[in-house]
């Protein structure tokens, strides 16, 4: 009966999330904990769980059973050994309280090792560049199972049709996150106009059709505002709306990417943009690129945002997706700290649709950006509404998630 309730929990090691599903501690009931490995001394385990670290003592009655990352299934686990487990390594344990009703002993482990999880997150990244397209929905069709999708380059943009595949597996990003992980299965009534989505399947050789066999979407927002204050200790950052001129705190967490255009670099890819909309006529969006699917599966950032293999820190997900350049170079730019901003300065942001528009948590927060935002406004006519970015009405390299 255990082993049941165990196997139907949810388990995903590969992204390194870390979940602790028991509010207290029931001496009669298993307690499951999942998480990465932070710490082992003296037959201890301190687990990284979601509602912060979980410590659990091992017993000679423990048992030890070793997971692959390419089947995360339970029942699929083979003997292993408590001297396999290292730091970094991702575990679901089952365990029940001691006689003090506070200590957990741990009845079995399930580990995934952190060398195991890398390679996993190294071949699902490759074959997400390989395969994978990224873009945003211009319509979902329900009655004819396809999507349009634009994608982008730096020179243009380009319209696919996105086809699911019998089966195909659709995910939706939850509220304030890009990690593959927290995600919510979905379906294509879910997928909306205007949602950034990533698939993994097969292009056409024309490459204006795409078979998806993974699919994964969500609502994303991008603004711009001129900086009014920093709070560093808070990581909150106060702007100007340049569009509602309204106050917006843009919350920066650790898994938020933060990164600056010199300015002679900004104001060349400004000048790129431009041409490759046809001149002073109006920008066409070229920010997203062919960039990153969020946490096989993708990969995600683990807890604390590091990516899992490749380097890089997570755009919409964390792996790379077929072809594109922007998002390799936004990895190239400085990166900055919310210190370094200051009072007058023009940032950008990404985030993800909340419906709590004066403050926002940011994926992505780029400063030096002054050189796109007068490029697009030339391009619409002096501050019109444009076409570029997500809902911004810009258009900035790798801004996208």
């Amino acid at each position: 009966m255990l082993h049941k309730a165990i196997v139907s929990f949810l388990f995903i090691f590969v992204s390194g999330v870390s979940t602790f599903v028991c509010a207290q501690i029931d001496p009669l009931k298993p307690v499951v904990i999942v998480g990465d490995l932070a710490a082992v001394a003296d037959k201890k385990f301190t687990v990284n769980a979601k509602t912060g670290p979980v410590e659990v003592t091992t017993t000679d009655k423990t048992s030890f059973k070793r997971v692959s990352a390419e089947n995360l299934n339970l029942t699929a686990a083979t003997a292993g050994a408590f001297a396999e487990i290292g730091v970094g390594d991702g575990l679901t344990i089952s365990a029940l309280a001691a006689a003090d009703g506070k200590t957990l002993n741990a009845r079995t482990v399930y580990y995934v090792t952190k060398a195991d999880k890398a390679a996993k997150a190294a071949k699902d990244a490759e074959a997400w560049r390989v395969r994978g397209i990224t873009g945003k929905v211009i319509s979902a069709n329900t009655q004819t199972n396809q999507i349009v999708v634009e994608t982008r380059t730096i020179a243009g943009s380009t319209n696919v049709t996105v086809t699911p595949k019998d089966g195909a597996k659709f995910l939706r990003y939850a509220p304030d996150s890009i990690r593959f992980d927290e995600a919510k299965a979905s379906s294509l009534p879910e997928v909306k106009a205007g949602d950034m989505i990533r698939a993994l399947g097969d292009k056409s050789s024309d490459g204006t059709s795409f078979s998806a066999e993974q699919l994964i979407s969500g609502a994303f927002q991008t603004i711009a505002g001129t900086v009014k204050s920093v709070d560093a200790s808070k990581g909150e950052v106060t702007i100007t709306d340049s569009q509602t001129k309204k106050d917006v705190v843009v919350v920066v967490s650790e898994t938020s990417v933060l990164k600056k255009f010199p300015a002679e670099q900004a104001e060349m890819l400004a000048r790129v943009q431009m041409m490759g909309a046809g001149g002073m006529g109006g920008a066409r969006p070229v920010g997203g690129g062919q960039g990153r699917p969020a946490g096989g599966t993708p990969p995600v950032a683990p807890a604390g945002g590091q990516p899992p293999a490749g380097g890089g820190r997570p755009g919409m997900g964390g792996p790379r997706s077929g072809g594109g350049g922007v998002d390799d170079m936004l990895e190239r730019l400085p990166t900055i700290t919310p210190a370094d901003l200051k009072a007058g300065d023009m940032i950008a942001i990404s985030s993800t649709k909340n419906g709590t528009a004066g403050r926002i948590k940011a994926i992505k927060l780029v400063a030096g950006v002054e050189p796109f935002l007068r490029a697009a406004q030339a391009g619409t006519g002096g501050g019109r509404r444009g076409q570029g970015g997500v809902d911004g009405g810009f258009s900035i390299p790798g801004l996208d998630p």
